[in-house]
C-alpha cells in the first residue's frame, strides 16, 4: 500500500479531532445554513472540502513552500479572502426580507462561496504543510499520492461534520424565519459571522 495501514489508523482520529474543532469552516457552514437552509449548508461544506483538496494538491507538489517563502504573495491571497468575506456579508445584508420564508440560496452559489473562502485562506495550505508531512513516508514514494490520501481523510471528515452543523442550523433557521423580525436578525447574524471571519483574517495579516 502507498500508506502504511497503521499510520493511516493513527491519522484518522487526529484528523477527526481537527474536524470537530470549531473553526472558520464550521462557522461558515453554520452561517450558510442559517440563512440559506440545509441544502445550501451541505453545498457550502462540499465546496470547502473541494477547496481543501486543491490546497492539499498544491502542498503536495511543493507550491505551499513557495507561498510560505513569499510574504507578498501570502498577503495578497489573504486580502483577497478578506475582501470576498466582506462581499458575502454585504450580499447577505442586501437580500430582501420575504415574509414567511427566508430567501433561498442556490446550492451552486453556496458551493462556490465555500470553495473560494477555503482556497483564498493561505493559512490552510500552511497548516497542511505542517500537519500532513508528519504522516508521509518518503521511503514509500508517491509523496503526492500520500498527501492526497491523507487530505481526503480530512476533507471527507470535514464534509460530514460541517454539513451536519450547517444542516442543523438550516432547519433552525427555516423555522425561525417564519417571523419577519427574527428572519432579519438571522440575516444580520450570518453577515456578522462573515464579517468576523474577515476581521480575523485581516488581523492575522497584520500579525
Amino acid at each position: 500500500m502507498i500508506v502504511d495501514p497503521l499510520v493511516l489508523a493513527a491519522f484518522v482520529p487526529a484528523a477527526l479531532a481537527l474536524n470537530l474543532t470549531p473553526g472558520a469552516d464550521m462557522m461558515f457552514c453554520f452561517a450558510q445554513g442559517l440563512r440559506g437552509g440545509p441544502r445550501a449548508a451541505v453545498a457550502a461544506s462540499a465546496g470547502i472540502s473541494a477547496g481543501s483538496m486543491v490546497n492539499v494538491t498544491l502542498a503536495g507538489v511543493g507550491l505551499g513552500a513557495l507561498v510560505a517563502s513569499m510574504p507578498g504573495l501570502f498577503d495578497a491571497i489573504r486580502w483577497l479572502g478578506v475582501g470576498y468575506l466582506l462581499y458575502l456579508a454585504w450580499r447577505t445584508l442586501r437580500m430582501p426580507v420575504i415574509r414567511g420564508e427566508a430567501p433561498a440560496v442556490r446550492p451552486s452559489r453556496a458551493f462556490r462561496d465555500g470553495f473560494l473562502v477555503n482556497v483564498s485562506n493561505p493559512k490552510v495550505i500552511l497548516f497542511i504543510l505542517a500537519f500532513i508531512p508528519q504522516f508521509v513516508d518518503p521511503g514509500r514514494g508517491a509523496v503526492l499520492a500520500q498527501f492526497l490520501i491523507f487530505g481526503s481523510v480530512i476533507g471527507l471528515g470535514g464534509l460530514i461534520i460541517n454539513a451536519a452543523v450547517g444542516w442543523g442550523a438550516g432547519g433552525m433557521g427555516r423555522v425561525l424565519a417564519r417571523n419577519v423580525r427574527i428572519e432579519r436578525g438571522l440575516r444580520w447574524a450570518s453577515a456578522s459571522i462573515f464579517g468576523l471571519m474577515a476581521a480575523k483574517l485581516a488581523w492575522d495579516s497584520r500579525a
